[in-house]
């Protein structure tokens, strides 16, 4: 069994799942397939158990019985919420254009103090860079999805949301420099890249495509691959270094979509098919 405790968390496994595949199940998910698809990429079941309790404290998971009786669980509307506005992210595949920027710019009253962490942490986790103490900026298109999760988390009474375009000083490429650590972000990709693109060429080199191994391939990457676009807020090219390594990563995660997610889905269907183990 593959161990993958030290690259891929369970309940950031069980995310992913339910992303690629279990949202479109016609139904609950039976806790027994979760374990058994978890078990593909190396989870074992106690760690697939505490991971749903945990998702289901914190609201993504709802417990529901299948057709069959079955205990299982399904995205709750925030979870469901969360996933479409990622799939604008994760699954994108137009470089980038530069269509201004969105601020977000925030006061919190000192009795409340402790939800300025809470919106730094949620500003930085959509991608935002630091423009100055209490100014937050990002590419225009993560309006939508910060509006959102600021209206989720009841955290838009504190901040006001601007659209607007930079004028200088500095040119604009050095002023990203500052509101992005982009060596940092560089590291993630090439982490990525070596992680998943001899992944990629192992199939290339293949004419089958198993779909166990296809599921197995494509779950793992994208998992590795679903927090980079939050990581990276997907800036212009012309704003970034030379041979920017989130252009290749990019590519070598479209192709490991285009060739295993299919496949994958005939593996993950064929599990959720399977007979329920009598009580």
């Amino acid at each position: 069994m593959i161990n993958v405790s030290d690259q891929h968390a369970p309940r950031s496994l069980i995310v992913t799942l339910y992303g690629a595949y279990g949202r479109f199940a016609p139904g609950p998910v039976p806790v027994a397939e979760l374990i058994r698809l978890l078990a593909a990429v190396g989870v074992d079941a106690p760690s697939v158990r505490s991971s749903v309790s945990r998702l289901k404290r914190r609201g993504l998971l709802v417990p529901a019985r299948t057709a069959r009786g079955a205990a299982g669980y399904e995205l709750s509307p925030d979870a469901r919420q969360l996933l479409d506005d990622g799939d604008r992210r994760i699954y994108a595949t137009a470089p980038p254009r530069d269509e201004g920027w969105v601020l977000a710019v925030f006061s919190v009253p000192e009795s409340e103090r402790q939800k300025r962490h809470v919106l730094r942490s949620r500003l930085s986790g959509l991608g935002f860079g630091t423009a100055a103490p209490g100014v937050w900026i990002a590419p225009a298109r993560l309006y939508d999805e910060t509006r959102h999760t600021l209206e989720r988390l009841r955290l838009d009474g504190y901040v006001d949301l601007f659209r607007g375009e930079h004028l200088g000083f500095a040119p604009t490429a050095e002023a990203v420099a500052r509101w992005w650590d982009l060596a940092g972000i560089a590291e993630r990709h090439e982490a990525f890249l070596e992680r998943h693109a001899r992944v990629l060429r192992a199939w290339e080199q293949r004419g089958d495509t198993p779909p166990e191994e296809a599921y197995r391939d494509y779950l793992l990457a994208l998992d590795s691959w679903r927090h980079l676009p939050y990581t990276d807020p997907g800036l212009p090219a012309a704003l970034l270094p030379g041979d920017w390594p989130g252009t290749r990563s990019a590519a070598v995660f479209q192709a490991l979509h285009e060739r295993l997610r299919d496949a994958g889905a005939g593996y993950a269907a064929l599990e959720c098919e399977r007979p329920e183990p009598a009580p």
